[in-house]
């Protein structure tokens, strides 16, 4: 900052503002700053908003205080193209406010013209000074018609005041106002991404278990060409992010089998043909920008990536930095992994687990060679239509190394994003948001209970200008206990709050066939897990005898599209239900207006009834209104007030998504 009046606490400002900031094309983004001086006189405020080495001119947006007598100030930006943008809040003194103020509190006192003489000069001179203005000339002869009105001491005082208080002069002085002891504030800046980075619907698919079985009920490993085949049934239930868990050669060296990598200890003993984890990556086969040869070719995966985009989906493909003992790049590159005292590369190891088949990659032997390997090879996929990369456990490589490359990256594709696996500490979790990665992982998982799921939807909406959730319900990895033991109607309980609680939300394939059996008591590990083995699903059949919440899944992904407060990360407000059971929250984007109550059952077993008293005014309602509101779900109609009963049942109906129709 640097003049004479105060600017403190803008935000957005990521990391204290020593990071870009998050927003979409199109979003709605508040800006907000305390703004204050000293003595009695008015303030003004406003955001200089530009696309940064864009050239032309900045758009300045004036702010408001957020309340009466607020030192607080606010204004909305939305930005139109992808990029970098710069923004900072300018203050100012606004002499003409302080006149406004004075004038009329001195009339409605009774103050006389002799007493007001120096105020109605001070006020004709501030309309002249605008009037002069070459941009002003239309309006001139209306500016100096209220100065000289101003002056006329023929008139009685509120004759001579009523045109400098006229709506149209009073417009003109605001909009375009006197600024004297402009002060600007430093610069932010805001990284806008495209729309994909804050909405989308995630599906998360194993290629190789898209072959079904042979006669004798083997299971038949899976190809490009036959997972193609399941792209029509994903784009139906409305997903439009498919996410594919490495596709490149697997290390035959130390490989795992089913159910391995549960218990600690030993080696690994697989039986011959055990397809082995994707996360061990390469093989005399190749490495990280290579395609299994059991999935296709190169072209395939082209073709895949292209009947994907046909049915209005893309691809995302894991980053999994790391490698098979067999990895071509352990035989041309020892120095990119860990020596041990007795000359063998260390192997991954979570105790008591052990994961021979994964050596990791040590980052600070040789980084110009390695961070230019993993340049190379983010261009290759990404020339070959990858514009999105789910990065396998970021939190266990440097934090400088991902700076670099997600930045070297956007410099020449902006459109690229990335979706963090960053199920860790919260300083991790939120300093690779702040590093530049797009979207992360979440708690939500874990978040069952209802005031649990309250301040997680708090804390998401709170930081989002750093950090972006996706909920995803289940993951290969994680299998949680209210999966295990809450039956079918947990299955559909979190996916509605996964899908409506944030813009961005997934599953992996097999949640919508209530895959939930663990592979031993206390794991969130699946048994049989498809991490290690094949696992053909026949969906189609779980659908024709009611055995699939594939259904459920459309419909929530259809109520989403539907609905541009479901897309929107920023703003959410919980509601007061007098049963814990039961939880209420709603959503408006500011954009369009669009508002919608979500009210859902927390208990998978039985039907839960209660009141939801709604906070009228955070929905822009006073408090005695009567109101449409349209459940997306059900397709019923409701008159709803501040308090309403609901009712909700597990296995019929675990949630209201109200659309408000005002």
């Amino acid at each position: 900052m640097t003049g004479r009046l105060g600017i403190d606490e803008v935000t957005p400002a990521a990391g204290g503002g020593r990071y870009p900031s998050k927003a979409v094309v199109g979003e709605s983004i508040p800006i907000k700053a305390t703004v204050w001086r000293e003595g009695h006189d008015a303030l003004g405020a406003t955001v200089v908003w530009k696309r940064f080495g864009g050239g032309g001119d900045a758009t300045q947006v004036r702010m408001v205080p957020e309340g009466v007598s607020s030192d607080r100030w606010a204004a909305s930006v939305v930005p139109d193209s992808e990029g970098m943008w710069t923004f900072r809040v300018d203050a100012w003194s606004d002499p003409w406010g302080t006149w406004l103020h004075a004038i009329q509190a001195k009339v409605n006192a009774g103050q006389q013209a002799d007493e007001l003489a120096n105020d109605l000069e001070t006020g004709a001179r501030l309309v002249e000074r605008v009037g002069r203005r070459p941009a002003e000339r239309a309006n001139r002869q209306l500016l100096f018609g209220a100065a000289a009105a101003l002056r006329d001491d023929t008139q009685s005082v509120p004759a001579r005041i009523a045109l400098a208080l006229s709506e149209p002069v009073r417009e003109i002085m605001v909009e375009r106002p006197v600024r004297e002891l402009l002060t600007r504030g430093r610069p932010h800046q805001v990284w806008v991404d495209r729309r994909r980075a804050l909405y989308g619907s995630w599906y998360e698919l194993f290629p190789r278990s898209t072959g079904g079985r042979d006669e004798t009920g083997r299971a038949v490993h899976g190809t490009f060409v036959t997972a193609s085949k399941d792209l029509d049934r994903i784009a139906s239930m409305g997903f439009d992010v498919v996410y594919l868990p490495p596709i490149h050669p697997i290390g035959t060296v130390n490989r795992k089998g089913p159910n391995t990598a549960e218990f600690p200890g030993g080696d690994p003993d697989p039986a011959p043909g055990e397809v082995g984890s994707p996360w061990a990556i390469g093989s005399a086969e190749g490495g990280h920008d290579a395609v299994h040869p059991d999935l296709g070719t190169l072209e395939d995966f082209d073709e895949f990536v292209r009947r994907a985009g046909e049915l209005g989906m893309e691809v995302a493909l894991d980053l999994a930095l790391q490698a098979a003992p067999d990895h071509p790049w352990v035989a041309e590159h020892p120095e990119w992994f860990t020596t041990r005292p007795d000359g063998t590369i260390a192997y991954a190891e979570n105790p008591p687990k052990k994961y021979q088949d994964i050596y990791p990659i040590n980052f600070d032997n040789d980084p110009t060679g390695l961070y230019a390997e993993v340049l190379r090879v983010c261009e290759h996929w990404i020339s070959h239509g990858v514009r999105i990369f789910r990065v396998d456990n970021p939190h266990t490589k440097p934090p400088n190394f991902w700076h670099w490359l997600i930045w070297q990256l956007k410099a020449k594709h902006p459109d690229v994003l990335f979706l963090a696996e960053a199920f860790t500490r919260p300083a991790r979790l939120y300093g690779l948001a702040r590093l530049g990665f797009t979207q992360s992982y979440t708690y939500f998982t874990w978040r069952t209970a209802k005031q649990e799921i309250v301040d997680f939807g708090v804390e998401i909406a709170a930081r989002s200008d750093e950090s972006r959730p996706n909920l995803f319900v289940n993951t290969p990895d994680i299998l949680h206990e209210s999966l295990q033991h809450g039956g079918r109607g947990m299955f559909a309980i979190r996916a509605a709050l996964a899908a409506t609680l944030a813009p961005s939300w997934g599953v992996y394939s097999g949640y919508e066939l209530y895959e939930g059996q663990a592979v031993r008591l206390g794991s969130e590990e699946y048994f049989d897990s498809e991490k290690y083995q094949l696992r053909p699903r026949d969906y189609d059949a779980a659908l024709a005898t009611g055995n699939s919440l594939q259904p459920w899944l459309t419909r929530l992904n259809e109520i989403r599209a539907a609905h541009p407060a479901l897309q929107q990360l920023r703003e959410i407000t919980f509601h007061h239900v007098d049963n814990d059971a039961l939880i209420a929250y709603s959503k408006t984007d500011p954009v369009s207006g669009d508002t919608v109550i979500c009210v859902v059952t927390l208990d998978p077993s039985q039907a839960q009834d209660g009141t939801v008293w709604l906070d009228l005014p955070s929905l822009g309602l006073p408090w005695d209104s009567h109101f449409g509101v349209h459940d997306r779900v059900t397709g019923e109609g409701y008159v709803w007030r501040q308090a309403n009963y609901v009712r909700l049942e597990p296995w019929h109906h675990v949630c209201h998504i109200l659309h408000l129709t005002r």
